[in-house]
């Protein structure tokens, strides 16, 4: 019997309940997490910290996983790893905003609801500073802020919503399509971390081109341009 059929066999019984089978899957795909922590070196989170949180979307893997789904059990589980992995860096990162910065932060998004739901579009930086009694430098300080991980891991505007890599991984999926969205994690992780931040503020934050282009200093020309290189680049790197 093939290893993979080792692992669907043992993967069956713990869906039964059968806690050793389940340890036993779990012990020998713990590879698999050393792997994906080693993608994650260097950023400031140390590998121990990082293999005990993977591990943790391993077993979440092995619990959650069924053999209709028609999919390797690695394939299934690698992106679930990854996704444990970077909701701990996402939730590491915001603990080191400053409460002045968060207090703040949640301010411009009331105001900037309220300005929607009044105008029926997305105020510019410059008048929800004014709306908040703060200045454009501090308001976009305070939007940049929030959302400065390392990498496209982001939460939605509330801070309630899924990370990126919870969007682009469906836990029931058929195997192309997670072959398709592990790719297109690959290819977000060659962007740089300025590319990055435009990509979630463009289609996780809602942001126009134009606040955009304050929050990173450059105009909104840049911001366009950017945007299609970007999408251009994503779709070669996936294609290729």
């Amino acid at each position: 019997m093939s290893h993979r059929e080792d692992n669907l066999a043992d993967l069956c019984l713990a869906a039964k309940g059968d806690k050793v089978a389940r340890n036993r899957v779990i012990e020998e795909n713990m590879g698999l997490v050393g792997s994906v922590v080693r993608r994650f070196l260097g950023k400031g989170w140390e590998y121990e910290d990082l293999f005990q949180i993977g591990s943790m979307g391993l077993i979440k893997a092995v619990d959650r996983f069924d053999g209709s789904f028609g999919v390797q059990f690695s394939t299934y589980a690698v992106p679930m790893i990854m996704g444990e992995i970077k909701r701990h860096m996402r939730d590491d990162s915001m603990v080191k905003v400053s409460r002045p910065v968060k207090e703040l932060y949640i301010k411009l998004r009331r105001a900037q609801e309220q300005y929607v739901s009044e105008v029926g579009e997305e105020p510019p930086v410059e008048e929800l500073a004014t709306m908040v009694g703060v200045s454009v430098e501090e308001a976009c300080i305070a939007l940049e802020a929030a959302c400065t991980p390392e990498s496209l891991e982001d939460t939605g505007p509330d801070g309630d919503g899924d990370e990126l890599i919870d969007r682009i991984t469906d836990a029931e999926d058929d195997e192309s399509s997670i072959i398709d969205k592990m790719d297109l994690i690959r290819a977000l992780d060659t962007l740089t971390p300025e590319e990055q931040k435009l990509v979630t503020l463009r289609y996780f934050r809602d942001m126009t081109q134009v606040n955009i282009a304050k929050v990173l200093g450059v105009s909104q020309v840049q911001v366009s341009r950017m945007e299609r290189r970007i999408l251009k680049q994503l779709k070669d790197k996936m294609c290729g």
